[in-house]
Parts: C-alpha cells; structure tokens; sequence
C-alpha cells in the first residue's frame, strides 16, 4: 500500500485535477470564483489508478491549505495536507510517514487562498468537452511539479473529478461523489501529527 500511496502522491507532483462540465463552456473566472467560494467539502471519492486497481475513501477539504483523503479498508491510509506540507501515512505500514512539500503537489492549485486560473502562463488549453469544461494548467511558480487538468459542470458549477498525469503518460483519476459544503469540519482531521502518533501506538 505504501508503494501506492508514493505513486499517487508522485503522480500528483507530475500532474493534476480535471473538473468536468456541463450545458456550456465555462469561463476561468467563473471557475475560479468557484474554487475560491468553496470553504469546506466532504465527499466520497473513487480513485482508477493507473495499474488497472480501485480504491475508495472520504475527502475532506478546508480551505485554505487543508485537503484529507481518508482511504477505505483494507487499505487503511490517508493523505493530509496542512501546514504548507503533504503526509502520507499508512497504518499497516511499519515504514515512518512521508511528507512533500505542498507547492510541488497539484493540490496547491486547489487549496490556495487566492485561486486566479486568469493568471498568465497558467492554462495551457481550456475546452467544451459537451458535457465537460476541461482545463489544463500548472503553476508558472513550480513548473516541473506537473500539469493539471481541470473538469466542471454547470448550473450549478460543480467539481465532478480530476485526472492525474505522470511525467510518463500514466494517469489517476479521482472521481468525486455527490458532495455537502460549507460544514464545520474540525482541525484534528487535518493533524497528521496527531494520526502518526496514533498509527505509533
């Protein structure tokens, strides 16, 4: 599971989200104030990887800064982001938890305080799928952390799922159930201190 956790969060480094869309084509403003509107998330997700297996779990997002994926047994990991840093810890794992820094994730185009998808030299295509409004984009501030793809609908304009592509071609995707916002989620879900002591006892 470990060797799992390690891909996905390298993947993540090399690539990132897609939002799907709807009825029209979405503007990057709209898409940003979107992104920027949303405080807190929670979901069910379900993650392809891209050696053909599944895997499901609970994400929790707040923002700025904070993201929780909750892996389903029998895996039994999760993946904090929080405090400028992204953790990895696997409870069936004897191996110590891993940290990268949050800037080198794609996750920092998500949970930043300002998203501005406007930004030059950030989109590298925006397109109209028919249903999907599809973004590629990267931060010009870390450009060897990947590419991202972006996919919304519309009316209203929600999250749908992100893809995650590597330096090599090899893709994750996330796809996101039917989600609750603007809930109180408490900051022990984002404490990956706290869940590395408890995995230690």
């Amino acid at each position: 599971m470990a060797r799992v956790l390690r891909y996905v969060l390298i993947t993540m480094l090399a690539f990132s989200p897609a939002f799907a869309g709807a009825a029209e084509q979405l503007k990057l403003a709209e898409i940003s104030a979107y992104l920027n509107s949303l405080t807190t998330l929670k979901t069910d997700f379900r993650q392809l990887n891209s050696d053909g297996s599944v895997s499901t779990g609970t994400l929790y997002i707040k923002r700025p800064g904070r993201m929780r994926f909750e892996y389903d047994p029998p895996e039994q990991a999760l993946v904090i982001a929080a405090a400028s840093a992204v953790v990895i810890i696997d409870k069936k794992s004897n191996q110590p938890a891993e940290t990268y820094p949050l800037r080198r994730t794609p996750l920092s185009l998500i949970l930043g305080n300002n998203i501005d998808l406007t930004r030059a030299n950030m989109v590298k295509e925006a397109r109209f799928d028919g249903t999907s409004t599809v973004v590629t984009a990267f931060s010009p501030d870390e450009p060897d952390a990947g590419i991202i793809e972006l996919s919304f609908t519309d009316n209203p304009t929600r999250l749908r799922e992100w893809v995650i592509q590597d330096a090599t071609g090899a893709r994750t995707k996330v796809v996101l159930g039917p989600f609750e916002t603007g809930m109180d989620l408490p900051g022990r879900l984002f404490d990956a201190d706290r869940e590395k002591n408890r995995r230690d006892r």
